[in-house]
């Protein structure tokens, strides 16, 4: 089975993310309990976009990958967090944050590329 945390263009998963420093507290939560506090938390770092039940919708499927990756435990109806899984996953998604702000760093900007193209075609030296 392919990993749902493989490679992508987008930016830090910050619901994904938000999930488990919420499960890192060592309490068992249900999933609407869950979710109000990630939904909250979201809305104040202004990273809740989409709507609330795009934003449900992607919570749930965020948690059943972190079960199926074993860094969530899921008892019943109320998951838990594996701690031991928790800090790796929370290491793996700083190193990737970290990666991303670098990438997006060293990008030049548009306005630099089309500046240069302007003095190269008005120079004459394509």
């Amino acid at each position: 089975m392919k990993s749902p945390y493989g490679f992508s263009r987008r930016g830090p998963d910050r619901v994904a993310e938000e999930l488990a420093a919420v499960l890192s507290r060592k309490a068992s939560f249900e999933f609407k309990a869950l979710f109000l506090i990630v939904h909250a938390n979201l809305k104040l770092r202004n990273a809740a976009g989409g709507g609330e039940d795009m934003l449900r919708l992607r919570a749930y499927e965020k948690l059943q990958n972190l079960v199926l990756a074993g860094v969530v435990k899921k008892t019943g109806k109320k998951y838990t967090g594996v701690a031991s899984a928790l800090v790796t996953f929370m290491v793996t998604a700083a190193e990737v944050n970290a990666k991303f702000a670098s990438n997006t760093q060293r990008r030049p900007s548009i306005c630099a590329d089309k500046a240069s193209a302007l003095e190269s075609v008005t120079t004459g030296k394509l």
